[in-house]
């Protein structure tokens, strides 16, 4: 056959050939991309069903630090792919908030605006403290807000297992002091139908989830499980709790579930917050007495260690003590060490001080938050800081507190005072408690275990 007549055949095998390599090139890439995209479904779904997925039994309010359960044979993915995996859900909760109605710029002027979190542990007193924000008009109080997070997510004890905690606290924290109340959605069982739930934690110990136009017309056989205090209100709306907030001057909010200050940082630097943070604390041994009778069941074991001495004292409970101890501490180390992102937006402050000069106190800490203290709180602090007797109650906020705050040297056995001394010596050290040498120390109220507060603490 001629070459002028086969030239023309090649030509067209050779298009063929390159038609048909692009179409499998093609295909291979599809290919490729399929199986990255199911990957990454694959790591976010495993995170998120773990998320949703209740505990297989409720936490006492009294936490220690937990870690969060990522896999179902316990083990954690690495500290990378937990921030990946937790910005994933943040912005699909985000997403979700979007399509409830999304957020609204706050009515107040952005520079005037304060977010105050006061960050305590469990029996310190912060109910009573966080009390001196709520009693405030201008300024929206949330009242325990992650108490539902810790209920519905999957929790653990362990050290590492508590950087997943935090993850999720922070930036539930974040979406809360921009009034995104619809983040809580998420984590409210029974989940809310419409916006509405009578399932809010505690709503009675924030006012402003409880004046109008929040306090919607009380509705019959509706039953409210968490309800507030002087008025009957229907299930809470969230919509109109968010628009509350976004028409308060300020927003606060008090958490006993954060223990490190360092996981923070992101909200101090977010400039749409003008962050205050004030850490709660009290001597450990007060702590202590306070949970033996709030918790009683808890804490069966060191109170038949301390009065038969029967049983060994269990040693994971006292190296919990431990840990709770040292984390309030690193987290103060870290907050007077004043770093720059922290300069002047940190305050540490102890219970007993607030104890004895409940009013002066409370001007300084809104002095550090930089909002004007009304008469209003003025007038709260001292009908609620001068009554005849403590009312009854573990939650009560009504204290007759100088002369109250001691009142756990009668009721704590030396025996129990000196394991937490032994534990938690640096922590006591650096918060100005000092030590009780024996049961006559302990009990002898002339003998103070209270050195001078110090003026660096607000830094």
């Amino acid at each position: 056959m001629d070459k002028g007549h086969t030239l023309p055949q090649d030509i067209r095998d050779l298009r063929h050939c390159l038609r048909m390599k692009s179409k499998y090139a093609i295909l291979l890439v599809f290919v490729v991309a399929l199986v990255i995209i199911e990957k990454e479904n694959n790591i976010i779904s495993r995170v998120s069903d773990k998320l949703k997925q209740a505990p297989q039994s409720l936490m006492e309010v009294n936490s220690t630090d937990p870690g969060l359960v990522l896999s179902e044979n316990g083990s954690l993915l690495s500290l990378s792919e937990l921030d990946s995996a937790f910005s994933q859900l943040k912005s699909r909760l985000q997403n979700v908030t979007l399509q409830l109605g999304g957020t609204r710029e706050p009515a107040v002027a952005q520079g005037s605006r304060r977010h105050v979190l006061l960050m305590a542990t469990t029996r310190t007193g912060s109910s009573f403290v966080g009390e001196f924000f709520n009693q405030q008009g201008n300024i929206f109080y949330l009242f325990e807000p992650l108490w539902h997070i810790e209920r519905t997510v999957s929790f653990e004890p362990g050290g590492a297992n508590a950087v997943g905690s935090a993850l999720v606290y922070r930036d539930v924290l974040k979406q809360l002091f921009l009034c995104d109340l619809y983040i809580l959605e998420n984590f409210i069982t029974p989940l809310p139908d419409d916006h509405l739930t009578p399932y809010m934690f505690r709503r009675g110990s924030s006012r402003s989830l409880c004046e109008d136009p929040v306090c919607t017309p009380f509705v019959k056989k509706v039953f409210e499980k968490y309800h507030c205090k002087n008025r009957r209100c229907g299930p809470l709306n969230m919509t109109l709790a968010a628009e509350a907030c976004l028409h308060k001057n300020h927003v606060a909010l008090k958490t006993v579930r954060i223990r490190q200050l360092e996981f923070l940082r992101p909200l101090v630097e977010d400039p749409r917050l003008d962050m205050r943070i004030i850490q709660l604390v009290r001597d450990p041994r007060a702590v202590l007495a306070s949970r033996i009778v709030a918790f009683s069941g808890k804490y069966e074991t060191w109170k038949k260690w301390a009065s038969e001495g029967a049983a060994p004292l269990n040693e994971d409970e006292v190296q919990r003590l431990r840990g709770n101890c040292e984390s309030i501490r690193l987290s103060a180390e870290l907050g007077l060490r004043q770093p720059a992102w922290l300069r002047g937006r940190y305050m540490l402050i102890r219970y007993e001080d607030i104890a004895r000069s409940p009013l002066q106190n409370a001007k300084e800490m809104y002095k550090f938050a930089g909002i004007s203290l009304t008469q209003q709180v003025e007038d709260w602090i001292q009908k609620n800081t001068q009554a005849p007797q403590d009312s009854s109650g573990i939650y009560s906020t009504q204290k007759n507190s100088s002369e109250q705050f001691e009142k756990w040297r009668f009721s704590i056995p030396f025996k129990l005072a000196q394991v937490v001394q032994s534990v938690c010596g640096p922590a006591m050290h650096l918060f100005g408690y000092k030590l009780a040498s024996d049961q006559e120390t302990l009990t002898n109220r002339s003998i103070s275990l209270l050195e001078e507060r110090r003026a660096f603490w607000i830094t």
